[in-house]
């Protein structure tokens, strides 16, 4: 992967994360968790066959979808309650900003210390960790706390790919990414399902 390929998909998987972190609507949202795993793909299939790195992406379309589809039957969500904590949109880039920095320090340290891991997945991998523990500390509802698992797995599979590529791994990281797909759903329907009984 060359410098300008590597710095431009690193570059686009942070636009789709933060655009995940502050975006209110939640289709906009799901178009860019779908974006992202394209980004994702990008990186992965640097070490990975392309037939294991295609099942990365597609499992994160599938997933993207599932919700899509869940939240899409739900009625519109009232606006949440005030919980006290600053989550204004201002708030949540200054802590992206911070995890931006330790990315950007961790990441050549990462890289240097196994070799195993390039310079861009480390940025990628880092990068999507970070952002998905903001989204789940920051962003409150069950819908956003789907999204930065999902963008959490993305972001430790970029990083995984680099260590171990076996059939076996691939197959329970989708199950994985489909489990908290598909529990996700769930939870964000149940309360309408109890409400039709």
């Amino acid at each position: 992967m060359n410098d300008f390929f590597g710095t431009l998909v690193v570059l686009l998987l942070l636009l789709t994360a933060l655009y995940i972190l502050v975006n209110q609507d939640w289709r906009w949202a799901i178009a860019a968790l779908g974006l992202q795993y394209i980004w994702a793909f990008l990186l992965v299939i640097a070490t990975w066959p392309a037939e294991l790195a295609v099942v990365k992406l597609v499992t994160g379309w599938i997933a993207a979808s599932v919700l899509g589809l869940t939240r899409l039957n739900l009625p519109e969500d009232p606006a949440l309650p005030d919980s006290g904590v600053p989550s204004g949109r201002v708030f949540r880039l200054l802590a992206a900003g911070l995890v931006v920095l330790m990315t950007l320090g961790a990441a050549p340290r990462l890289a240097d210390w196994s070799r195993a891991f390039g310079i861009y997945p480390s940025w990628g991998g880092l990068l999507l960790i970070g952002i998905g523990l903001m989204q789940i500390a920051l962003r409150p509802g069950m819908f956003r706390s789907a999204l930065g698992l999902l963008t959490l797995f993305s972001g430790f599979e970029i990083l995984y790919a680099a260590v171990e590529a076996s059939t076996l791994v691939t197959g329970l990281l989708t199950a994985l990414n489909l489990g908290i797909a598909l529990v996700s759903a769930y939870l964000l329907s149940a309360p309408s399902l109890e409400v039709q009984e």
